[in-house]
């Protein structure tokens, strides 16, 4: 950086967000030998603290040197034999993404489509599944919320789906953009396989992806032909620190996290959830203002399915979203995103989940009606005060 910034930029994309303090301070300590028995005891409060925030008594946690597309890729080699099917839930670009990266693996896909701006097509996924008579979907690959368009889809319809169609398929849920954010409660839902990374609700830096997998999802693996070694569940289940990672842990990012996961229980998982539904109201109740002028609009048509974590802000045709977001970034010091896939060009997003309050939140929300002023962009001027009621009736 060759100019320095005086105070705190605002970060607001959805990932990476905002790293407190008591984490950094935590990764600033040196690493240690892996036979010491401070780094055995680190892993395993890691491992018991994303059990409970996960919501699952018994699923086993596996945590990689790695981002959420390597925990995809973790879940399909430990899971899915070559040649055999999944089917993956229409939510966008991110269960585009995973279908993509799981067709390279050499595995089968079949996609339910989505319609822009909804939530997943349960009544398309649950047809899918009466249409596979023989079971050759194995698993149902689900994107809890996908934070290219900003929308949730609930995950209970979809276990009741494959119950109803009487599949054998298990359920795999992404909550790389949920977890630490929204509800989740593996057990309760009936998911055999939780998928998570680092950088959004856990507060840390990338580097980390996680699964939690369940007896069911266990057993389908030792079952899975498929070659692999630094993937491996199998291998990876022991005791040792050097077995657990298959080789050196990433020491600084798991004591980061033991201090996020500290973080989050010291708040309360319910108030954390809490705290992310009221910030998220602020920022939708300034969309409701800004788009009152014809020019923004929600990505996300269902009040409902609109996410705690993200939202997407549609542009009229003509808007440039990334001179916005460099103007905002630049002059104003918010750091927002902007679209992915079939969306690049047409929303910006604002994060809103992680280490945040209300302040940030406001702060953001003004830095980015700073931007569209400069930029002549037409937006209805109540955005930060509906904000401020919204936060002020709480």
């Amino acid at each position: 950086m060759d100019t320095r910034i005086p105070g705190r930029r605002f970060l607001h994309s959805p990932g990476p967000t905002h790293v407190p303090d008591e984490v950094l301070d935590a990764m600033r300590r040196q690493p240690m030998d892996m036979a010491d028995p401070r780094l055995t005891r680190c892993i395993a409060a890691c491992e018991a603290g994303l059990q409970r925030l996960l919501g699952t008594a018994s699923a086993k946690p596996f945590i990689y040197a790695g981002n959420g597309h390597g925990a995809w890729e973790v879940l399909v080699e430990n899971l899915i034999a070559p040649g055999e099917g999944v089917l993956i839930a229409g939510t966008g670009h991110f269960s585009d993404s995973w279908a993509l990266q799981t067709e390279a693996l050499g595995r089968r896909v079949q996609r339910t489509p989505w319609i822009e701006g909804e939530a997943i097509d349960v009544a398309a996924v649950e047809q899918a599944l009466r249409d596979d008579r023989e079971h050759q979907i194995k698993a149902l690959f689900v994107v809890h919320t996908d934070t290219a368009s900003g929308i949730t889809s609930e995950l209970a319809p979809l276990r009741a789906a494959l119950d109803a169609a009487g599949h054998p398929a298990l359920l795999v849920a992404d909550v790389v953009a949920s977890l630490g954010a929204a509800p989740f409660e593996m057990d309760a839902l009936g998911v055999n396989v939780a998928v998570g990374a680092s950088q959004k609700g856990l507060m840390l830096p990338p580097g980390l992806g996680f699964v939690a997998v369940d007896q069911a999802a266990m057993e389908m693996a030792a079952r899975n032909p498929a070659p692999r070694f630094y993937w491996d569940w199998r291998l990876r289940d022991s005791e040792l620190p050097y077995r657990k990672f298959c080789g050196t842990p990433p020491q600084n990012l798991l004591m980061g996290l033991e201090a996020a996961l500290g973080l989050i229980f010291q708040e309360g998982i319910e108030q954390v959830h809490a705290r992310h539904a009221l910030l998220a109201r602020a920022v939708h109740a300034a969309v409701e203002g800004w788009a009152t002028a014809g020019a923004l609009s929600f990505f996300a048509q269902v009040p409902e399915q609109r996410s705690v974590s993200v939202t997407a802000v549609q542009v009229a045709p003509g808007i440039d979203v990334d001179a916005l977001r460099a103007l905002a970034r630049e002059r104003f010091q918010v750091s927002i995103a902007g679209g992915l896939g079939p969306l690049t060009g047409r929303v910006f997003r604002i994060g809103h989940l992680g280490d945040l309050n209300a302040a940030m939140v406001l702060g953001c929300l003004a830095g980015v009606e700073a931007a569209m002023t400069v930029q002549g962009i037409p937006f209805g001027r109540d955005g930060v005060a509906r904000a401020v009621a919204c936060l002020a009736k709480g």
